[in-house]
């Protein structure tokens, strides 16, 4: 049985070698500048140090670009394009047309995953960037697993699902935060509290902790829940999913490194010994209970038509 890559997200160039070990077979990496809500911030040389190392550890190295480019950004994108293909980066992760017509122009071998968040929701969408040029569809986190095991029935790129971790729910090109403090007359406190990523928006009735942090991107507000999935793996395995996501935004590398270990587990025995999956998959559940910070609680998101906001 095939598989699935296990794609994770450091938050240094230093986290790749804990990640490695921890048994991720691929990362996500970039800077805010051209990619949204990242774990960690890369550089120009942080991202070739990046792709070095990773590739020396067997790991394939993805770029985000997935950011909502205007127009101030577009003559920017070649440059970056070419500096990534020049490093040695496995794919670029787009959403905008314009970093797609960039790659054909400058680097045309260069792999594309398609990801938009909201919108891959149906496998015609999939397959008409497949035909545009990308390899993977990244799917909406918003999807139940029925639909999820319909798509890759259909669909004629790969499909990447996230599996643990938070949910944007929503964003903002305006600098709400910074917006806030500036009406309230507070403008010395702008800087040092808008790119703070400890705030929250709290729902007292429900007693739910929203984290929102803002950077070049705009304001960002996610879920009060983390989705976990690692003991309902099986229909997506069996069904050839390609890629498996842990998103670590505004968690610590070491919380990061021992959730991958625990879906490195689930994942061999899912596809190597699935009676063995069956008989410890709660406890691999509980195992990640017990990393979870006490603000936040662990759900299984969309996948089964529940909500988490």
């Amino acid at each position: 049985m095939k598989k699935p890559e296990l794609l994770v997200t450091p938050t240094s160039v230093s986290h790749i070698d804990e990640l490695a070990e921890a048994g991720a077979d691929a990362i996500i990496i970039g800077e805010q500048r051209y990619g949204l809500r990242l774990a960690g911030e890369f550089s120009r040389s942080d991202v070739a140090a990046a792709v070095e190392t990773a590739h020396r550890r067997g790991m394939n190295v993805y770029v985000a670009m997935n950011a909502l480019f205007h127009n101030d950004k577009v003559d920017e994108l070649a440059d970056y394009v070419a500096f990534l293909a020049g490093v040695g980066a496995d794919a670029i992760v787009f959403g905008d047309p314009a970093v797609l017509l960039t790659v054909r122009e400058t680097a045309p071998h260069m792999n594309l995953h398609w990801s938009t968040e909201t919108t891959a929701t149906n496998w015609y969408a999939c397959n008409y960037w497949g035909r545009k040029g990308a390899k993977r569809a990244v799917l909406a986190r918003e999807l139940n697993m029925d639909a999820i095991l319909e798509i890759k029935a259909h669909a004629e790129v790969e499909i990447e699902v996230q599996v643990h971790g938070m949910t944007c729910m929503y964003q903002s090109k305006r600098s709400l935060i910074g917006n806030y403090f500036a009406y309230q007359g507070k403008v010395m406190e702008i800087e040092r509290k808008k790119y703070e990523k400890g705030m929250f928006l709290y729902d007292k009735e429900r007693d739910y902790k929203y984290p929102i942090f803002e950077d070049e991107n705009g304001t960002h507000i996610m879920s009060p829940n983390d989705l976990c999935i690692i003991d309902e793996l099986g229909d997506m395995v069996e069904a050839g999913i390609d890629s498996f996501k842990i998103d670590g935004v505004l968690h610590t590398a070491d919380y990061i490194t021992e959730v991958t270990k625990l879906y490195r587990r689930a994942i061999d025995l899912c596809t190597e010994d699935r009676e063995r999956y069956e008989r410890e998959k709660e406890k691999l559940l509980a195992a990640v209970e017990a990393l979870q910070p006490p603000h936040r609680r662990i759900d299984t998101g969309f996948f089964f038509k529940e909500t988490i906001y």
